[in-house]
């Protein structure tokens, strides 16, 4: 039987895997894609803790479906933003990204 021990270790990896990426690599899609990772691990700890917990109550899948609509808006303006950068300078590479620096 599949128990909460084993949603929380695919949680983990699936975090584990996503701040990998979003930590090591130097493109800026590659990063934000580490964070969704990130996000829907955190999206399975809910639904996990839900269903062995807290069974008729639907409060993990809520907080999930914001979570799910937090990504949503993060990826929109996060690819706009990237797409504006890669325009202006025709890279997304984070190390060239400097212009805040003083």
């Amino acid at each position: 039987m599949i128990g909460l021990g084993h949603y929380l270790v695919v949680a983990g990896g699936l975090f584990a895997i996503g701040l990998f990426g979003a930590l090591a690599k130097r493109n800026a899609i590659a990063i934000l894609m580490g964070i969704e990772l990130m996000l829907n691990a955190v999206n399975l700890n809910f639904i996990a803790f839900n269903r062995f917990l807290a069974p008729a109550q639907v409060v993990g899948h809520v907080f999930a479906v914001c979570v799910i609509v937090v990504a949503a808006a993060e990826v929109a303006v996060g690819l706009a933003i990237v797409l504006g950068i890669y325009r202006r300078h025709l890279s997304t590479d984070v190390e060239h990204f400097d212009w805040l620096k003083w």
